[in-house]
């Protein structure tokens, strides 16, 4: 679901990154906050698909995010419609979807290092209680890098799959975490090359 960034001119490009993560802050607690009603979470997702033009987006790049939560939506909303009410899987997965997408595309408009600057300068006062906001900082970027990384290491899977004329299927998760640890052992072996880690 978290998308890298993608230079644009739009209003949202121009945003500062701090207003950015607040109203993202300010979203999340709206939609927790605010009554469990169909009309509210309607209204959340209708506003969610205005700032994606505002964003300088193509309805296609909200119909790509909208396909990779697909599962996530999915699960949620036939557990909830199973276990509590037709109403409660609209609620509870509208919710989820609504702040995703947000999430989305505040990734999509914003430079992740304008993100951590704003992360570092926010955690800045934990400092005295033995918080390293540059580590902090650090590692929620490595993290949300990783997600990109694994998803071309799976399209570099298919690719294999496909040249090979085979289907590996749940076996694939074997090679797949073989190259994830590759990879997390080389970015341990930077870290602590740069006296880091």
């Amino acid at each position: 679901m978290i998308s890298l960034y993608r230079p644009g001119t739009s209003v949202l490009h121009r945003l500062p990154a701090g207003v950015k993560l607040a109203g993202l802050v300010l979203c999340a607690l709206g939609l927790t906050l605010l009554p469990p009603q169909p009309v509210v979470v309607s209204v959340a997702l209708a506003a969610t698909v205005v700032l994606y033009p505002l964003g300088g987006q193509s309805p296609r790049t909200l119909l790509v995010e909208l396909w990779r939560l697909r599962w996530i939506l999915l699960v949620l909303g036939v557990m909830l419609a199973v276990f509590v009410s037709p109403i409660a899987a609209w609620v509870g997965a509208g919710r989820v979807a609504a702040l995703l997408l947000v999430a989305a595309l505040v990734t999509m408009t914003t430079r992740m290092s304008d993100l951590l600057d704003v992360l570092q300068t926010v955690l800045r006062p934990l400092r005295r209680w033995g918080v390293d906001p540059e580590v902090v900082a650090l590692t929620l970027s490595l993290t949300l890098t990783m997600v990109p990384v694994v998803a071309a290491f799976v399209h570099r899977l298919r690719e294999a799959e496909r040249a090979r004329g085979v289907r590996l299927g749940p076996r694939a998760a074997v090679p797949l975490l073989v190259l994830t640890l590759r990879h997390a052992d080389r970015v341990g072996d930077a870290l602590a090359a740069r006296g880091v880690a």
